[in-house]
């Protein structure tokens, strides 16, 4: 017998790979009523069942198709249909908005078949699902980091593969995401200025500042251009208002700092839209320290 559990080998069967594509098309236009799809889930037939869900596929009608593949993979397990329907099952989660269980299922297939025909489109698709479901900057970015971790993990193991770029720009807009965390974080903290409440790094949520906008530009070099104007603008206000707040021991010494920030600055962003607020904050630093070397 010529089915999904036939033995390839047998000269007969190498007609049926001619006639897949007329079943599916077949079935796409037989597989039009609700009734018929319930007397699929309840089929026996499981080479019928099994081109249903391709032609549910083929028609975009994923939820269909994965309840069906669904109900078939532990069936088709061992045979020579097994690894294709464990993939096509992964792709209709995908396909469907189900990013959380497609992941849990192409992690599955590469796992199950790290040699396998789909193997490079499930570790792309794996970190596609991961990079979906990344929540918004101001939560939580654990997921985050792990859809930056499977995405490179594949550019590692498929260098020159075709899909490398898509996943260079989602691990580009990832870590983007990450920025902006720490562009929030660093805001807050310079909001929160003198506030004792919330104090940390030494007691002021300037430094505080400072350190959070240091290290992300530190950890993320490649972030886009306006994220780190932004960092690095916060970074010369908090040192201007810090020297500003400080005790008379350590005003000068604060003030000489920020305008040292300020020349970085001026050297890495001299066109930005900060620059007329930071001149400001420099003539009024230079002036601080100048009263003071004259008295």
């Amino acid at each position: 017998m010529c089915g999904i559990f036939a033995n390839f080998a047998n000269p007969k069967c190498s007609t049926i790979k001619m006639q897949k594509t007329l079943l599916i098309l077949t079935l796409a236009l037989m597989l039009s009523s609700c009734g018929e799809y319930q007397a699929l889930l309840k089929s026996s037939d499981y080479e019928y069942r099994y081109e249903a869900a391709k032609a549910y596929y083929a028609e975009g009608k994923y939820t269909k198709a994965s309840l069906l593949f669904g109900d078939l993979l532990a069936i088709l397990k061992g045979t020579a249909w097994g690894e294709e329907c464990l993939f096509l099952l992964s792709m209709s989660e995908f396909q469907a908005g189900n990013y959380e269980t497609a992941a849990s299922y192409f992690k599955k297939y590469y796992q199950s078949y790290p040699k396998g025909s789909f193997a490079e489109q499930a570790h792309y698709y794996g970190g596609r699902s991961l990079y979906m479901q990344t929540p918004d900057p101001r939560l939580d970015q654990t997921s985050t980091i792990e859809a930056m971790g499977e995405l490179q993990a594949f550019m590692d193991r498929y260098p020159f593969s075709p899909l490398k770029p898509a996943s260079q720009e989602m691990v580009m807009q990832l870590q983007d995401k990450m920025v902006e965390k720490e562009c929030l974080a660093a805001q807050l903290y310079y909001n929160l200025g003198s506030y004792m409440m919330n104090c940390a790094y030494g007691g002021s949520n300037y430094q505080a500042c400072v350190v959070t906008a240091q290290n992300a530009l530190n950890e993320y070099p490649y972030a886009a251009p306006e994220k780190r104007e932004r960092l690095s603008y916060l970074i010369l206000l908090s040192k201007y208002h810090l020297a500003q707040e400080s005790v008379e021991a350590k005003r000068i010494e604060r003030f000489r700092d920020a305008i040292d920030e300020y020349y970085a600055f001026e050297n890495d962003f001299p066109e930005s839209k900060y620059m007329k607020e930071a001149r400001e904050m420099l003539q009024k630093s230079q002036k601080a320290v100048g009263n003071k070397t004259e008295n």
